[in-house]
């Protein structure tokens, strides 16, 4: 039995879709943990590209997905991705935890307004409802997926919720009736087509592991954007980190095996929020146009800059990453010179350390050390030793000062375009 997870080390996006499929091969169930729709996972086989919001990656090479109790659900766009794989010749093995909030319309309605008040000081959400709908699960006003089948409880807590919600689009100024009856309806009828999903999936985990099958944990964005470990207030509403599987699963920590940390080898971030190493010259056009670092979700260009290592050594300690996969190295082809974030610079003083204070974040400089670069990494390299030799210092650099080993090199966006090291 192993139970392994898979979590991303900077601001998401770091290809967790296509590592999570490499993963999947030996595992039975892949599982996500966190966030909702607000996340977008890529998958290329062979020809096909696979794009997934909430399904777990694992289910395109035909695992059972589950949606763990640490999501937040969006029950129609569940179904407009079961809908869609089903025409791709994808029947999608599912399993929903009975205890997985769910996002309302309110929940979407209020996320818009938030960020229009916030103005410039906006987070750069999503605008999906994610965050109004972790914070109502907080606030224990959430509505569960399990109420969806069950009328009178999901009618008794919309006659509570909804008044409070109607006085709230009152002090933000928005003319919108909420149809109680209407949402209703709607949502006892998203129960009827999920019904069959539904489980207590923290006891089919625990059966499992105990059977001595093997598990996946995906995590969705990444460690930067954790609530608590994150660079705050600029993050999602969830546990990104790896103690976020074990709450958002119900599989306790001691029963993890490893812990994959997938990191880019350059740095970007969709939203607001500081970012040290970002590049506002031709290298960040470069690297934008050359990654096709667009959003998989919001299509919103991504911001790019040089490897941070500050911010994943930060992600390695508050998660004990035990392997790293680096991922897109071969877009850094064909630049003269690379360069690696070691340290900030700090009011003068040199620190190697994500600071809490989000205006330090922002006074942070970045201390580089440069590299030498390479012409072109083959695309059939099968082995470490294969790619070229600046590559290699540039790999083994990035390991001395983690501490931790390459587990993984990603040199496409393929299936097979994958060294293991």
């Amino acid at each position: 039995m192993t139970v392994n997870l898979v979590i991303g080390t900077q601001w998401g996006d770091e290809g967790k879709g296509k590592v999570v499929d490499f993963f999947s091969g030996d595992a039975e169930y892949v599982v996500r943990f966190q966030g909702g729709n607000n996340a977008g996972h890529t998958i290329k086989v062979e020809n096909e590209i696979y794009k997934l919001h909430i399904i777990p990656s694992g289910v395109i090479q035909g695992k059972i997905g589950v949606i763990g109790n640490g999501c937040v659900l969006d029950p129609l766009v569940l179904l407009k991705e079961i809908t869609e794989l089903k025409k791709r010749n994808i029947n999608p093995q599912l399993l929903i935890s009975d205890r997985v909030n769910i996002i309302m319309p309110y929940h979407k309605i209020l996320d818009g307004a938030d960020e229009k008040i916030l103005g410039d000081k906006k987070i750069g959400t999503t605008n999906r409802g994610i965050g109004p709908c972790y914070s109502d699960k907080i606030a224990r006003k959430g509505i569960r997926v399990i109420d969806l089948i069950n009328e009178e409880s999901l009618k008794s807590k919309l006659e509570m919720i909804i008044p409070i919600k109607q006085k709230i689009f009152k002090v933000y100024g928005i003319n919108k009736i909420l149809d109680l009856n209407k949402i209703c309806e709607t949502y006892l009828d998203f129960g009827k087509k999920l019904k069959k999903f539904i489980r207590p999936t923290h006891i089919y985990l625990s059966n499992s592991i105990k059977d001595g099958k093997n598990i996946l944990l995906e995590g969705a964005q990444g460690s930067l954007l954790d609530v608590d470990f994150g660079t705050y207030p600029y993050t999602t509403s969830s546990h990104v980190i790896a103690a976020g599987s074990s709450i958002g699963t119900g599989i306790g920590m001691k029963n993890i095996n490893e812990i994959i940390g997938i990191m880019k080898a350059y740095t970007t971030r969709v939203g607001e929020g500081p970012m040290p190493t970002e590049l506002f010259d031709e290298e960040g056009v470069y690297l934008q146009k050359k990654g096709n670092e667009f959003g998989t979700t919001t299509s919103r260009p991504r911001r790019c800059g040089w490897l941070d290592l500050v911010i994943v050594k930060h992600s390695c300690i508050i998660s004990s990453i035990t392997k790293l996969a680096v991922t897109k190295l071969d877009v850094l082809n064909r630049l003269k010179k690379v360069k690696i974030c070691t340290d900030y610079i700090l009011d003068g003083k040199k620190i190697n350390f994500l600071p809490a204070d989000i205006n330090e974040v922002n006074k942070c400089k970045p201390v580089y050390k440069e590299f030498e670069g390479w012409s072109e990494i083959n695309k059939n390299c099968k082995n470490f030793s294969d790619l070229p030799k600046n590559a290699k210092k540039y790999l083994r650099f990035i390991e001395e000062k983690l501490d931790t080993p390459i587990n993984i090199v990603s040199i496409g966006p393929g299936r097979k375009e994958t060294i293991i090291n």
